[in-house]
């Protein structure tokens, strides 16, 4: 049996190496850098008052709070008006010399928030977390079936509107 300190250096080690993973995740998932870093420190605060059950597949267990703590997010926005700022794209145009790799990411980032949250939690979870078809049935409860068409639909949307961004892109260099 292992001691409170034990456990407590267990925690850290993990948080110190999975918290960056979880943080792109939520971003991916909000579309908000500062929310998603709100809802990664919940995350992690609820992992470590459960970690005597969350230590034996940490990963997993923190994904699944993740993924409910953006899930209770969205429910409390559909509950209160929508605020209106400025995104991040739009200082980060003001601020950044464009390179292609920072126009890919802002295409990608506006694909991606153009998809249902369904099929975004589907794909971040698929592809972002590198998790099998099971897995992200089992941490979304929905069926498999569910996951393979949430993932083609979503993966044919962002074709579609990367490729549209590619064509106004080019449209606007001539």
């Amino acid at each position: 049996m292992s001691s409170a300190g034990d456990r407590e250096r267990e925690f850290r080690r993990f948080a110190v190496e999975f918290t960056p993973t979880l943080l792109r995740g939520a971003y991916f998932l909000l579309r908000d850098l500062h929310l998603a870093e709100d809802v990664v420190q919940l995350t992690m605060l609820r992992t470590s008052q459960h970690w005597t059950r969350a230590r034996e597949a940490p990963e997993a267990y923190t994904r699944q709070v993740l993924i409910n703590a953006c899930r209770e997010h969205w429910r409390r926005q559909t509950r209160r008006p929508r605020e209106v700022s400025l995104t991040d794209s739009e200082s980060l145009e003001r601020m950044v010399t464009f390179t292609d790799e920072v126009q890919q990411r802002q295409a990608l980032d506006h694909a991606l928030s153009a998809l249902v949250s369904p099929q975004r939690e589907v794909l971040v979870l698929r592809f972002f977390f590198d998790l099998s078809v099971a897995q992200t049935a089992e941490v979304l409860a929905i069926a498999e079936g569910t996951v393979k068409s949430a993932t083609h639909r979503g993966l044919g949307q962002l074709r579609e509107l990367l490729s549209n961004a590619e064509e106004e892109e080019s449209c606007v260099e001539r």
